[in-house]
């Protein structure tokens, strides 16, 4: 890294897993805490099926509709998450992608077949879409806070 530039650029492989791990934990969590309350409302019983199972994603009945409710209130959540774990606008999309590779990934295993609903595809791209722009958003509101400069600035903390 040289001298002056403002923030650190060296690639730490650490923190990058650590951030990975953390945001699929948080998404998962809470995405099963959502899952779990729709299967509630709805009087279905609760399985990994309605995480994992891409034929669970549909507008038939009461329970499919709660479900991709369940997974488009998690995208805000996960913005959230982008906001607390990565705190990067221009990491957002990296980490968003990531999660929805992993998630096409555990889905293709649990089934034993490659995803081929429409239904699961679009959920997938709206959540990762809405993922994406709300952490950037909330990131970007961080990242753009006035940085104190001058006399007043010095005897004054900034959380910055």
């Amino acid at each position: 890294m040289k001298g002056g530039t403002f923030r650190n650029t060296q690639w730490d492989p650490t923190l990058l897993t650590s951030q990975i791990v953390s945001m699929q934990f948080c998404v998962y969590f809470t995405l099963g805490l959502l899952v779990f309350v729709a299967n509630k409302l709805s009087g279905d019983n609760y399985t990994l099926d309605h995480l994992f199972e891409y034929h669970e994603i549909h507008i038939y009945d009461l329970g499919g509709r709660l479900v991709i409710c369940a997974f488009v209130l998690n995208a805000f959540v996960a913005s959230l998450a982008l906001w607390c774990i990565v705190r990067r606008a221009k990491l957002c999309l990296d980490f968003s992608c990531t999660f929805h590779l992993l998630h096409l990934i555990i889905c293709w295993w649990y089934n034993r077949s490659f995803p081929a609903s429409a239904s699961w595809w679009l959920l997938n791209v709206i959540t990762a879409t809405i993922m994406c722009i709300g952490g950037e958003f909330l990131c970007l509101q961080t990242e753009m806070k006035e940085i104190p400069v001058g006399y007043a600035a010095l005897n004054q903390k900034s959380d910055v």
